[in-house]
């Protein structure tokens, strides 16, 4: 099974921008699908940004045009460059991972802060 491990959240004010890593290890050849999701208090957990093993990516509408996903599979990591935050966008954010039978994986989480 594969672990994924989450880095760079923090406090930043509005209009800032935070880079967020996921590195993977363990049985990594098996995820398909890599991506992030985020949970704010009270709120469900909602998909951020996904990307497949050939680079095809997807955005949550509330994100578009502000955040970037990409991957770097020599280092078994997947990024979410964050731009233009907002108060909203205040959440804790976790890496997801799905295999080729549709297992997923989930990182621990770290809390990302947006400042009026």
């Amino acid at each position: 099974q594969a672990q994924l491990v989450e880095s760079g959240g923090g406090l930043v004010q509005t209009g800032g921008s935070l880079r967020l890593s996921c590195a993977a290890s363990g049985s990594i050849s098996s995820i398909n699908l890599m991506g992030w999701y985020r949970q704010a208090p009270g709120k469900q957990r909602d998909m951020v940004a996904i990307i497949t093993s050939r680079d095809t990516t997807n955005y949550g509408d509330s994100v578009k045009g502000r955040f970037i996903i990409s991957r770097d599979n020599a280092k078994n990591t997947v990024y979410l460059q964050m731009n233009s935050l907002e108060p909203e966008d205040t959440a804790v954010y976790y890496c997801w991972g799905l295999d080729y039978i549709g297992r997923n994986y989930w990182g621990q989480g770290t809390q990302v802060t947006v400042s009026s």
